[in-house]
């Protein structure tokens, strides 16, 4: 039956209304029905920035769950103290360790030779809780393995430590100031069992961004650009020389009583005292290794007493910390290259001629790695330039220090800063709320870390914000901390803690330099001590 346009309309609008109520009625039936959202999971990412980001499964409610304020992610030095100092000011702190043993560089790869940090006056820089390992380093106190394990011991005190553990998945939510706000991890420990725990806080602590590496964070270009390399490499990892029965007063005294040209003809230049040989870089030189992946440089020597010596000048090339075998093979390279070392010690060394070696360390010491992007990334011209930040956390120094790789076996220096200050947002993790960054994963350029890797500069830091961590609980997140908010902070650090972070200059030694100069710096096409040869005032 045909219907006229005037009853067609009425029946079309009845249609209407019938269909409008049944998606009323569905539309409240799912807002009661319908669970709240649950967080993201993810166990890392397949992208350009080199980790797997692929969904995790669903969380497990039975799965044993702990609560606590802050987890640190590995057990390097440098995180630690933000791990101490957070436990001191009153905070729940747990530390992670995906290493199977605890101390990364230090402890493990004997990383026992510490660079100080001196402005140009050679005054020192080092502050905090990392001045009594210095300290203690510099006057003898503290040299062989033992002593340094009973100051990490000091650090780790009443700290829980889980060790071996493996990072199963990641849960995140979207973020409270943009980004994303990391929830909890689920882990296995090393006994098999599946655990979860959640956090306010996450801190990066190891040598290889075994957490960060998983998260959606943006890889930096490392020193592959400024070399012009096409893969990724890291500056050469060391494998510490290990050595006994050297009669270090003979070294010292027979180095030093030398004619100054016979000294300068058989080492090169370099120093020997009651405690430290640097260079030396003429003997060195005429080492040939065996193994083109491998190089003697200048030596780090230190005395540790007793005849025992231990020396920072083994490169290994091309060693990725992120994987177990390339870790294993550099390792296997230098327990075959170094007794060949230790033979043309011998021969050219007075004093070291019954030496012998001290067995091997059990892992290497890691430079770099992957730099990711921070909310403020630190450039060679703020260090040559000596900016100090509203946010200081950390004042900084030590030459832009760029180690070899397989490109440039021997390294370059970039520059000498005076002092420079670090800021706060150089080791918060970009576009995330309530990740940290410690140690080696601070926020720089592939330049500027030659300079911002040394320990006193991130251990500095990561005090100071283990501190603030303390102070600011119940009141503000990290993140919503504004210039204002810091005068109170760092003079609390002053006072209660001895860390001096406000009324410091240093010499700007890019006075009078063009943007175009600066920008040339930052990029590395003006390398610093050659231009300053040749520029024009």
């Amino acid at each position: 039956m045909k219907l006229s346009g005037k009853k067609l309309t009425v029946v079309l609008a009845l249609v209407a209304l019938v269909a409008l109520a049944g998606v009323y009625a569905f539309l409240q039936r799912d807002a009661t029905a319908k669970p709240s959202p649950t967080p993201t999971a993810t166990a890392g990412k397949d992208d350009s920035n080199g980790g797997k980001n692929t969904p995790a499964s669903k969380t497990d409610p039975d799965l044993p769950t702990e609560q606590t304020d802050i987890v640190v992610i590995g057990s390097e030095l440098e995180g630690l103290y933000l791990a101490r100092a957070a436990a001191d000011e009153g905070l729940k702190v747990k530390i992670l360790d995906p290493r199977s043993a605890f101390g990364g560089q230090v402890l493990q790869g004997e990383m026992l030779f510490l660079d100080e940090t001196r402005d140009e006056q050679r005054r020192l820089l080092v502050q905090g809780r990392a001045k009594e390992l210095f300290d203690g380093f510099r006057n003898g106190k503290i040299r062989k393995l033992k002593e340094f394990e009973q100051y990490f011991d000091k650090l780790k005190k009443d700290i829980p430590v889980e060790q071996g553990i493996k990072i199963e998945s990641i849960e995140q939510n979207p973020g409270q100031f943009g980004g994303q706000a990391l929830n909890g991890i689920v882990y296995t420990t090393k006994d098999g069992k599946k655990k979860r725990i959640d956090a306010s806080y996450w801190v990066e602590n190891t040598d290889y961004a075994a957490m960060v590496s998983k998260l959606q964070a943006t890889r930096m270009p490392g020193l592959e650009k400024f070399y012009g390399q096409n893969n990724i490499e890291y500056m050469s990892s060391g494998m510490m020389m290990k050595f006994k029965n050297v009669d270090w007063a003979k070294f010292q005294q027979s180095f030093n009583n030398m004619p100054k040209e016979e000294r300068s003809a058989k080492f090169g230049w370099g120093s020997v005292d009651n405690s430290f040989a640097i260079s030396l870089s003429g003997m060195t030189s005429k080492y040939k290794p065996t193994n083109d992946r491998v190089f003697l440089r200048g030596l780090n020597a230190v005395s540790q007493r007793d005849g025992e010596v231990i020396i920072n000048a083994f490169l290994i090339y091309t060693v990725d910390p992120s994987d177990d075998k390339s870790v294993a093979d550099a390792l296997e390279l230098g327990k075959k290259e170094i007794p060949l070392i230790l033979n043309h010690f011998r021969k050219s060394l007075p004093g070291w001629e019954k030496a012998e070696l001290n067995g091997f360390p059990n892992y290497l010491y890691i430079r770099e790695y992957n730099h990711y992007e921070t909310d403020y990334v630190l450039k060679p011209s703020d260090m040559l330039g000596a900016k100090m930040f509203w946010d200081n956390v950390s004042i900084g120094g030590y030459p832009l220090d760029l180690q070899g790789t397989s490109a440039n076996m021997w390294g370059i220096e970039m520059g000498r800063p005076d002092k420079y200050g670090m800021p706060l947002r150089s080791f918060l993790l970009k576009n995330y709320d309530n990740v940290i960054m410690a140690g080696k994963n601070v926020g720089s350029s592939a330049i500027a870390y030659g300079s911002a890797r040394i320990q006193p500069n991130t251990s500095l830091a990561a005090e100071s914000i283990g501190v603030i961590l303390g102070q600011i609980q119940g009141k503000k997140k990290l993140r919503e901390l504004k210039e204002a908010d810091m005068p109170q902070l760092q003079q609390y650090l002053a006072s209660e803690y001895s860390i001096k972070l406000t009324g410091v200059t240093g010499n700007n030694k890019l006075s009078g330099w063009s943007a175009d100069e600066i920008a040339k710096l930052d990029t590395g096409e003006i390398v610093y001590p050659s231009y300053m040869k040749t520029r024009k005032k």
